[in-house]
């Protein structure tokens, strides 16, 4: 490592010493844990983050500093390589070993074994760029951050307070700035024309949209709208709630995307707001995440999650690339994890190919990689859409044969700039929900009215070691413990529209129970019992077992 300067990573080091006690783990949301553990880890990622643009010849790598939908408490960090995408899988374990490390001594050996076996050429440049949410322990972690930076001797930019999307579109803007792939410009300011201006040629000679309610978690999602509104113009009035972004203990509680869809209620703070009629929908703390829902005129609560985000956005695109003549030229797809709701799968299998995955974006972005425009959102509202290459070029190369075709082919172009295609982007596809439901004429209930969501429950069981259950078949499906998948076979087989899966949790020794039927009373009564046998095969104390678990 003659090329590194050890002396000055070592002094910086023994300033950000990991807790002894804490075990640090890198998975799809990156590190994330209470903020005030986080001081050593967020000084070894600006070191990592540096030797990352070094292995890719100089590249610019983004580091975003945010908990997403967590508590206010939590805080978190994720590298975001040049496209926008997340981290390449590879480099998560390399990021465990890194943050780990025990001591000074420990970490700099640590180093200097991860830069001889990823042949890292330490001459390189190291660029990065970097953000954080509007979280109370989100400057200190910065600032161990940047310390990290300047010992590895990167090219650093704060990107300052902004969005998780914002992060990603500012990365891969400024990796393409001056290719024929360029992104945009490379700056918030050209993240909120991009967005506007194609927003506003969508929604072009359509009636008047009705205001939006829009619940902003209380985070760094409320003064990034804010600013789009400015962009805006007149084009969609929105109506901004929860936007204390400065009051201790505000942010994502009772509010946000996460809280509208674990509670399947409207946050008590819009109660007054919402009037019958109208609709709204959540962020997260974040904003990467979108949940809609609406009062329909007697008052009552309807929620629209990423499920039904997904059946519209996708039934909207199928039928553009129709109109546009390009059905033997593109194809379109959708990608959804077993938690989609099985109602929303036979809708959209009947239109166009459904692929199911494991639960994670990085398997959802992938696998809709590999149609020329896919579609993905899990059920929680996090998603986007995907145009390959081929299909841009397909677009940009079209000659449309009659007016309908070009104004359906001039729709699909301004599509290709309103979604942000590195990461999901609730604003992104907020106006992207909007545009469809401007074009087709849906209030909530008519778009609610596509599919008829099937009753569902998810329960958690907790056990001594996850790892004992183990999947196949895209989580669907248990093959450990041996013999309990045809325990709940049987078990669903006695169930209307019966539907279970059981699957440890990335995180915690959890194992979660999802399971839907016919009726509400039913798909309760299915997660419970298939719980149950969860329970018992986990080795748990009959005289300690729930009593819901029948």
């Amino acid at each position: 490592m003659s090329q590194l300067s050890i002396d000055d990573i070592r002094v910086l080091c023994d300033a950000h010493p990991k807790p002894l006690e804490l075990h640090f783990q890198y998975g799809t949301a990156g590190f994330r844990t209470l903020g005030n553990t986080l001081d050593s880890v967020l000084f070894r990622v600006g070191i990592l983050a540096g030797l990352r643009s070094k292995r890719l010849d100089g590249k610019t790598i983004g580091v975003m500093v945010t908990a997403s939908h967590n508590p206010e408490a939590d805080n978190g960090v994720k590298l975001v390589d040049p496209r926008g995408e997340m981290l390449e899988a590879a480099w998560e374990s390399h990021a465990t070993v890194l943050a780990n490390a025990p001591t000074t001594d420990d970490f700099l050996h640590a180093l200097d074994l991860f830069v001889r076996n990823v042949k890292i050429d330490l001459s390189k440049p190291a660029r990065v760029v970097y953000a954080r949410d509007t979280r109370p322990s989100g400057a200190a972690l910065i600032s161990s951050l940047e310390d990290g930076l300047k010992a590895i001797g990167a090219e650093a930019r704060d990107a300052g307070v902004t969005t998780t999307p914002v992060l990603h579109y500012l990365v891969k803007a400024i990796n393409t700035r001056g290719t024929k792939e360029s992104y945009g410009d490379d700056s918030e300011d050209g993240y909120f024309k991009k967005l506007s201006d194609s927003f506003k040629k969508l929604v072009a000679g359509r009636p008047k949209i009705t205001p939006l309610v829009v619940d902003c978690a209380n985070g760094v999602g409320a003064p990034i709208a804010a600013k789009l509104i400015k962009y805006l113009g007149e084009s969609i009035p929105l109506v901004l709630e929860n936007t204390s972004i400065t009051t201790p203990g505000a942010l994502n509680n009772a509010c946000g995307a996460d809280f509208v869809k674990t509670m399947q209620k409207l946050p008590p703070s819009l109660v007054e707001v919402l009037k019958p009629g109208q609709r709204a929908c959540s962020l997260d703390g974040d904003a990467d995440r979108l949940m809609y829902y609406y009062l329909d005129d007697r008052g009552y609560f309807s929620m629209l999650d990423g499920d039904k985000i997904a059946a519209l956005v996708a039934a909207f695109i199928v039928d553009l690339v129709k109109l546009a003549g390009l059905e033997s030229a593109i194809n379109v797809g959708v990608v959804q994890t077993a938690y989609a709701n099985g109602a929303s799968t036979r809708y959209l299998a009947k239109r166009l190919p459904v692929k199911c995955v494991p639960t994670g974006v990085k398997h959802l972005h992938h696998a809709a990689e590999h149609y020329n425009i896919g579609v993905y959102f899990e059920a929680n509202g996090h998603g986007t859409v995907l145009f390959s290459p081929q299909a841009q070029e397909t677009l940009a190369n079209h000659e449309p044969s009659t007016p309908a075709q070009s104004t359906a082919l001039n729709h699909l172009i301004n599509l290709t700039h309103l979604i942000n295609q590195t990461v999901g982007d609730a604003l992104s596809d907020m106006l992207l929900v909007e545009v469809v439901l401007a074009h087709k004429s849906y209030t909530g209930v008519e778009w609610n009215s596509l599919y008829a969501d099937l009753p569902n429950r998810l329960v958690k069981v907790v056990v001594s070691d996850r790892n004992a259950f183990r999947t196949e078949d895209a989580e669907r499906r248990l093959i450990s413990p041996s013999g309990l998948q045809a325990k709940i076979d049987e078990l669903v087989r006695r169930y209307d529209g019966g539907r279970s899966f059981v699957r440890p949790s990335g995180t915690e020794d959890v194992v979660r129970v999802y399971a839907e039927a016919i009726l509400k009373t039913q798909a309760d009564e299915l997660a419970f019992r298939v719980a149950g046998l969860v329970y018992d095969e986990a080795g748990g104390d009959p005289s300690r077992r729930p009593k819901e678990f029948l």
